[in-house]
């Protein structure tokens, strides 16, 4: 390549990119092969914790900061030799010798541990400007990073920026409190103030923000981020008991602790349905309050722990892949929301993995029409996550159209990754 060629080149940060299951990753280079169609060449700069992309220009950097230094080495020292002892070895040797400087940072600064990225990304976008003249600075996270390096380089060259908000940068309804949160407010305010084209995923995040800025005017849009045509599918063949599937994180704000207590009240009201109703859980471990009440109730042959999945030596297939698969074959696909602010503002990533399967979704939604909305007009089912009774009632109802083999089918197309690029054109042409 040369700078005489006729190409559009669009340089994109994104600090996590090319990580396997990730959805900070995901959301990206899903989009390649469609910006690809549309003639640009992505010339893509992320941190080094996901695989080198051998079909694009790719470069890779650390964080400059010893926090950060520390988080994308673990990634990469893993990708190398597994986490096994040797991991654990040269990890907690590192850590020994970054926690003096990561002290200092933490002390001195507070800020998350990928902030510092920006300054490598920065530096050699600046040069990657000056060679490849790239029309569009495309920022997308994840780690806001990204972000303010695409602020830094939108008033050092001029180049159109154009950005891509993961989450909720502010949380709905509190005031920034943490010297963290409140840089990620000032970014925000930069973001909605200095680029050219900004969407959030949600109807809810575009609106908070643009009361938080008025001055983002017609600048923000929402557009459902979607997901690629999986590269593989499952078949589904109904058992002899109920699988629901849980496949993503869980944790203190996401945790499955209602659906174990629901479980549990179904099985006191039905005893005769346990041994036809599981519960599995990929991509993790149960989250701490679940366990409790697992063990609080003894349903440990009810909820089944798959852990996150590898890529298989046997099969070739990757752990997302072999998710994929899975997901197919449930009975029903089990989406927990949790229940602080922050979930008025976005939407579960892996439920757009769950509408390619055309598997009915049991969702535990917060105060989120727009989420409600989708999963309903597919068939699924909806519960409001902090309502203990209707959570109970919810799976009872899926559990009865289960047994009478009346499980919904959709007609609805899934949200796929094309539209959501067509909309970013659309917005760059406007």
């Amino acid at each position: 390549m040369n700078n005489s060629d006729s190409k559009q080149y669009w340089l994109i940060l994104s600090h996590c990119f090319n990580m396997d299951g990730r959805a900070a990753s995901q959301t990206i280079t899903d989009k390649l092969p469609y910006l690809a169609e549309a003639g640009i060449e992505p010339i893509i700069l992320s941190g080094v914790s996901g695989e080198h992309d051998k079909n694009y220009l790719h470069y890779q950097f650390v964080p400059w900061g010893p926090s950060g230094l520390r988080f994308d080495m673990r990634h990469v020292i893993a990708s190398h030799i597994g986490r096994g002892y040797l991991y654990k070895l040269l990890v907690g040797l590192m850590g020994l010798l970054l926690a003096p400087f990561i002290l200092i940072e933490r002390l001195s600064l507070g800020l998350q541990n990928q902030w510092s990225w920006a300054f490598p990304a920065t530096i050699r976008s600046l040069w990657l400007i000056h060679k490849y003249k790239p029309t569009v600075l495309y920022t997308t996270g994840g780690a806001y990073s990204a972000h303010l390096a695409g602020y830094w380089i939108k008033r050092l060259t001029g180049i159109r920026w154009i950005d891509e908000v993961h989450d909720p940068m502010v949380k709905p309804g509190a005031n920034p409190s943490t010297r963290d949160q409140r840089f990620q407010a000032y970014v925000e305010g930069l973001i909605c103030r200095h680029a050219d084209l900004v969407w959030w995923f949600t109807d809810g995040a575009l609106k908070g923000a643009s009361q938080r800025h008025p001055e983002l005017g017609n600048r923000g849009i929402v557009i459902l981020p979607g997901v690629a045509k999986p590269t593989v599918e499952g078949h589904y063949q109904r058992g002899e008991q109920m699988i629901i599937s849980h496949f993503g994180s869980l944790s203190d704000t996401r945790s499955l602790q209602p659906v174990v207590k629901a479980i549990h009240a179904l099985l006191e009201q039905k005893p005769a349905i346990r041994a036809k109703i599981r519960v599995h859980v990929y991509g993790g471990t149960i989250d701490r309050q679940a366990r409790a009440e697992i063990a609080k109730y003894g349903l440990e042959d009810v909820f089944v722990s798959f852990g996150r999945l590898e890529r298989s030596e046997t099969t070739g297939l990757s752990g997302r892949e072999q998710v994929l698969e899975r997901m197919y074959q449930a009975d029903c696909l089990l989406l927990v929301h949790g229940t602080i602010s922050d979930c008025r503002e976005y939407i579960p990533s892996k439920l757009y993995e769950y509408l390619w399967t055309g598997r009915p979704v049991i969702a535990l939604s917060y105060q989120n029409p727009q989420l409600d909305q989708l999963v309903l007009e597919r068939g699924g089912y909806v519960a409001r996550g902090d309502q203990a009774g209707e959570i109970v009632q919810t799976l009872e109802h899926a559990y009865a159209d289960w047994e009478a083999d009346r499980l919904p089918l959709t007609k609805l197309p899934a949200i796929g990754v094309q539209q959501a690029v067509k909309k970013i054109l659309d917005g760059v042409r406007a």
